[in-house]
C-alpha cells in the first residue's frame, strides 16, 4: 500500500494573524483587486467599442475574457490562501506566474493586439509581479511550508 502521511490542509489561525501575514495578505488582496477591477473595466470597454474593428478584434475579445476569468480565480485563491488553504496558496502562485508570463509575451511580441490593450496588460502584469513577489516571499513560503 502506498501510505502517505497526512498533512494538515490549513495553516493555524495564530500564524495567519501574525502582523507580517496580515500585511502580506493585505498587499496581495490590494494588488489582485487592481488586477480584477482593471480586467473587468477593460472587458466593459471592449463591449462598448465592439463595433470598431480597428480597436476591438476577435483576439481582443478572447484575451479580455481569459484575463477576467484568471483575475476572478486569482482573487478567489488569494482569499482562500489568506484563510490558510495550502492548496489555494499553491494555485495562487501558479496562476499569477503563468498569467504574468503570458502578459509578458503578449506585450513583447507583435501580433493582433492593439497598443491600448498592451498597455492595459502591462499594468495588469505589474500588479501580478507584485503578487508573485509577496507570495514567494520568505514569510509566506515558510508559513505555508510549516505543518
Amino acid at each position: 500500500m502506498n501510505a502517505r502521511s497526512p498533512r494538515p490542509s490549513a495553516v493555524p489561525t495564530e500564524a495567519l494573524q501574525h502582523p507580517r501575514s496580515i500585511r502580506a495578505f493585505h498587499g496581495m488582496k490590494l494588488l489582485v483587486g487592481v488586477y480584477l477591477a482593471l480586467s473587468v473595466l477593460t472587458l466593459a470597454a471592449v463591449f462598448l467599442l465592439r463595433d470598431d474593428t480597428a480597436v476591438v478584434n476577435d483576439a481582443v475579445w478572447v484575451r479580455t475574457g481569459i484575463v477576467v476569468v484568471s483575475a476572478l480565480l486569482t482573487c478567489a485563491f488569494t482569499v482562500r490562501a489568506a484563510r490558510g488553504s495550502r492548496g489555494a496558496y499553491r494555485r495562487l502562485r501558479v496562476v499569477a506566474t503563468v498569467m504574468a508570463a503570458a502578459i509578458a509575451v503578449l506585450v513583447a511580441v507583435p501580433g493582433p493586439f492593439p497598443a491600448w490593450l498592451k498597455v492595459e496588460q502591462g499594468v495588469c502584469g505589474l500588479a501580478l509581479l507584485g503578487v508573485i513577489a509577496v507570495a514567494n516571499g520568505r514569510h509566506l513560503r515558510a508559513l505555508f511550508a510549516a505543518g
